[in-house]
């Protein structure tokens, strides 16, 4: 009688995502500007850069997103990806504003967070996403996002709880909209995400994925400086 093994190859390459994913968390845990933001004891100032550097990246995803819907339809590709993207792009539609709000609690103008320099990560990090959404993999901006929300599920929650016990910041229960949001619905937003992604089976599209989320790995601890 044959044993009946339940194959795996479909499911294999979003194990090299989840790496990516863990190896984020890794760093950021052992960078101590992060390690403060999490740990609840960061200052206002570097509160507010941090949710200012984040501003100007997270105001691209939802154009981003229906960048590569829009391309994925012209060329053919993945109708169910091509709706996770549209889906996705109303699911983060408006969280700049979120950002905007904390900081107006901080005691920051929206003009004020719009003439804030970009942060060369935050450059890198937009000009990636560009590409690949224009001209590269258009599918490749789910591995960012597959590693984005994994941060939030695994530390957004508990960086707004001890902000809030530390109480180290002014008005600092007005401030924490954006991570309250990410921690409370992103760990259904993964899930979803991996199961669509086991049905991509292109190598090409699968490499262009994971290369999107190392890139973002390497990327966002920069987030945190000034340069």
């Amino acid at each position: 009688m044959r044993t009946q093994t339940k194959d795996t190859s479909r499911e294999d390459w979003v194990v090299a995502l989840e790496r990516e994913a863990c190896a984020l968390v890794e760093t950021l845990d052992a960078d101590p500007a992060a390690r403060r933001l999490f740990d609840g004891g960061i200052d206002s100032e570097a509160y507010a850069h941090y949710l200012a550097q984040t501003y100007h990246y997270v105001r691209w995803t939802t154009p981003l997103l229906e960048r590569a819907r829009a391309r994925m339809r012209r060329l053919g590709l993945h109708p169910a990806l091509a709706e996770l993207l549209l889906c996705k792009s109303d699911e983060e539609r408006g969280h700049e504003r979120w950002l905007l709000a904390d900081l107006r609690n901080l005691g920051w103008t929206a003009e004020r967070v719009e003439s804030t320099p970009h942060c060369d990560a935050v450059k890198a990090y937009v000009a990636w996403n560009q590409y690949t959404t224009q001209v590269g993999v258009p599918t490749a901006f789910l591995g960012t996002a597959y590693v984005l929300e994994s941060l939030s599920v695994r530390r957004a929650g508990g960086t707004v709880a001890r902000l809030l016990s530390a109480g180290r910041i002014p008005n600092i229960h007005k401030a924490v909209t954006f991570l309250r949001g990410h921690g409370d619905v992103d760990g259904d937003h993964v899930e979803e995400l991996a199961e669509v992604l086991r049905s991509l089976d292109d190598p090409e599209e699968q490499a262009a994925l994971i290369h999107s989320a190392r890139t973002t790995r390497l990327l966002y601890p920069g987030f945190f400086r000034e340069r």
